[in-house]
C-alpha cells in the first residue's frame, strides 16, 4: 500500500468508528425516550459502518478505470431512485421530506448515491470531451443540463444541503477542467439569482435566514436549533465534560446524532476534541487532493478531485451551521452524523480513492 493510501486508510477507519461511538453518546437519551432503546441508533450505523467498510475493501480491489464503462449504468440508476423516491407509497417523508426509502427500520437515501454517481459521469463526460470545453454551448452545456435535471428532481424532495453540494462540486470540477472564468462569473449571477427566487417560493429557507442573522428573533422556533448548538459548543472548553456527558443531548438540541453531532463532540471533547477532528478531516482531504495531483490519466484525476471537494465542501458547510455562521442547510457531517446512506457513500468513495492512490502513486 502506498503512502497516501496509508494514511487516508488510517484517518478514515479511525474517524468513522469515532463518529459511531459519538452516534450512541449523542442520541441515548432520545433512543431510549423514543424507542425504549438506548442502542437503537448505534445498531443502525454499526450495520452501515460494517457494509461500509466490506465495500470499501472490494472497491479498493476494482480498478477505477472500469467506471468509465460503467459511469451512465450508474448515473441513470441513481436518476431512476431520483425519480422514484418522489412517489408517494414508494418514497418515505422525514423531517418534511420524501427523500428517503424505508427499508426495514432503516432508510436509504437516493441523493447521498447520486453524490458519487454524478462525480464518476461527469468525470468520463469531461475526459471525453476535454477538447470541446471551450465551445460553450458545445461541451459545456450539456453537462450543466444533466446537473439541473440532478438538481430539480432533489430540489422536489427538497433537499437543499445536498443540492447545493452537488452542483458546488460539479462547477467546480467543471473549473478544474479549464472552462473559463467569464463563464462562471455569468453561472454565479444566475445561481445568485436562483437561490433568491427558492428562498422566496419556500417561507422556511426565509425563517432559516432570518434566524442565521439574529436567531434570538425567535429563539424558540426557527432559532432554536443555532442557540442550543451554541450553548453546547459554550461549555466544552479545552477538555470537554467528558464522553457522554453532554447536558445538551438531554432533549435541549434536537436529535443530535444528526447535523448537529460536532456540537456534542465539542461539548464533551472540547478544544482538544474539535482539533484533532478537524486534523483527521484535514488529513483525509489533503490525502485525497494529494492522489489526485499524482494521477495520470485525466478521468482518475478528476473521479478523485470531485470526492475529495464533495467530501470538503460538506464538511466546511455543516461546521459554518453549527457555529452559526450560515443558516441550517440539513447537511451532514461525513462519516460523523447518523446516516447510513451517507457512511456507506462516504466510505465506497475513499475505497475508489485508495485504488486511484494504488495505480499511480
Amino acid at each position: 500500500m502506498k503512502k497516501y493510501s496509508k494514511i487516508l486508510l488510517t484517518a478514515v477507519i479511525i474517524i468513522s468508528l469515532f463518529g459511531t461511538l459519538m452516534i450512541y453518546s449523542s442520541s441515548y437519551v432520545w433512543a431510549e425516550y423514543k424507542f425504549n432503546d438506548p442502542y437503537k441508533y448505534l445498531k443502525s450505523q454499526s450495520i452501515f459502518l460494517i457494509l461500509g467498510y466490506i465495500v470499501m475493501f472490494i472497491v479498493s480491489k476494482f480498478p477505477y478505470q472500469n467506471y468509465k464503462k460503467l459511469s451512465n449504468i450508474i448515473f441513470f440508476i441513481c436518476l431512476g431512485m431520483l425519480a422514484l423516491v418522489l412517489i408517494p407509497g414508494i418514497g418515505t417523508v422525514r423531517n418534511g421530506s420524501r427523500s428517503w426509502f424505508g427499508i426495514g427500520g432503516l432508510g436509504v437515501q437516493p441523493s447521498e448515491f447520486t453524490k458519487l454517481g454524478l462525480i464518476i459521469f461527469t468525470s468520463k463526460y469531461l475526459e471525453n470531451n476535454n477538447k470541446d470545453l471551450k465551445d460553450i454551448k458545445k461541451g459545456v452545456l450539456p453537462i450543466l443540463g444533466v446537473l439541473f435535471l440532478v438538481f430539480a428532481l432533489i430540489m422536489l424532495e427538497p433537499d437543499f444541503g445536498t443540492g447545493i453540494v452537488i452542483v458546488m462540486t460539479i462547477i467546480v470540477l467543471l473549473f478544474v477542467s479549464g472552462v473559463k472564468m467569464n463563464f462562471f462569473i455569468k453561472l454565479g449571477v444566475l445561481g445568485l439569482l436562483g437561490v433568491v427566487v427558492l428562498v422566496i417560493i419556500a417561507p422556511y429557507r426565509m425563517e432559516r435566514i432570518i434566524s442565521f442573522i439574529n436567531p434570538w428573533s425567535d429563539p424558540l422556533g426557527s432559532g432554536f436549533q443555532i442557540i442550543q448548538s451554541l450553548y453546547a459548543i459554550g461549555p466544552g472548553g479545552l477538555l470537554g465534560l467528558g464522553f457522554g456527558n453532554s447536558v445538551q443531548k438531554h432533549f435541549y438540541l434536537p436529535e443530535p446524532q444528526t447535523d448537529f453531532i460536532f456540537s456534542i463532540i465539542s461539548e464533551e471533547f472540547g478544544f482538544l476534541g474539535v482539533i484533532i477532528v478537524a486534523t483527521l478531516f484535514i488529513t483525509i482531504i489533503y490525502s485525497g487532493f494529494k492522489i489526485a495531483m499524482n494521477c495520470e490519466d485525466k478521468f482518475g484525476k478528476y473521479l478523485a478531485f470531485g470526492i475529495t471537494f464533495g467530501l470538503a465542501f460538506q464538511t466546511m458547510l455543516n461546521l459554518m451551521v453549527v457555529v452559526g455562521l450560515i443558516p441550517v442547510t440539513g447537511v451532514t457531517l461525513p462519516f460523523l452524523s447518523y446516516g447510513g446512506s451517507s457512511l456507506l457513500i462516504s466510505l465506497t468513495s475513499m475505497g475508489i480513492l485508495l485504488n486511484i492512490s494504488n495505480y499511480h502513486n
